[in-house]
């Protein structure tokens, strides 16, 4: 049975290149492509796709609330496919259960193993990158804390971190209030300058 996977990349080319890619492999049927992971989004809960591939440029931070959603659709998953990743975005995917993510610079064995493996109900994430991301060993903040203070240093408010995060408003003022305790800090502002001076984002 061939795995359904829906493809979500705003450059056309590299959309074309990816799509006639995956239907070289016997075992992937290309459901849908689309230009946005906001159609990614509205595609899969219409069609439900086994995977959703959705490119990531490193600055859309919607990208990936929008396949945190998707991973929340029965019979869905998500990967982000990006040139590069930084720690911080490695850890909000962890954290908000997306599937994995594959480099563009990674084979494509490499690519439809992953699929394979979220197809599975397994997790595609390179070990070494997620480790280093994860591992604050000195940090004495959680996963979600970090989440929100990453937010945070985007500028991001209460009321937009809690709906990206799928969050309610005191929830997230309760990680704030925890984490500006835990690092002894004066306020958030300061909690965000403690954990930039110690390299943990």
């Amino acid at each position: 049975m061939a795995i359904d996977v829906l493809v979500s990349d705003n450059l056309q080319l590299s959309r074309y290149g990816l799509t006639a890619l995956l239907e070289q492999h016997e075992e992937i049927r290309v459901a849908g492509s689309v230009n946005s992971a906001m159609e990614a989004l509205e595609f899969a809960e219409l069609h439900r796709p086994d995977v959703v591939i959705i490119s990531f440029d490193g600055g859309d931070g919607d990208a990936i609330a929008i396949a945190e959603k998707i991973t929340g659709i029965p019979g869905c998953r998500s990967m982000l496919l990006a040139t590069a990743f930084t720690r911080s975005v490695v850890r909000q995917t962890f954290v908000a259960g997306i599937g994995g993510m594959v480099e563009r610079s990674k084979s494509p064995r490499q690519l439809f193993d992953a699929i394979h493996r979220l197809h599975r109900g397994e997790r595609a994430f390179d070990a070494e990158l997620t480790v280093a991301a994860l591992v604050n060993e000195d940090c004495p903040l959680t996963l979600r804390e970090f989440s929100v203070l990453e937010h945070i240093a985007r500028g991001d408010t209460v009321v937009e971190i809690a709906a990206r995060l799928h969050l309610s408003q005191g929830t997230v003022r309760n990680y704030l209030s925890s984490m500006v305790t835990k690092l002894g800090a004066r306020n958030r502002i300061d909690a965000l300058r403690i954990a930039r001076d110690s390299n943990w984002i």
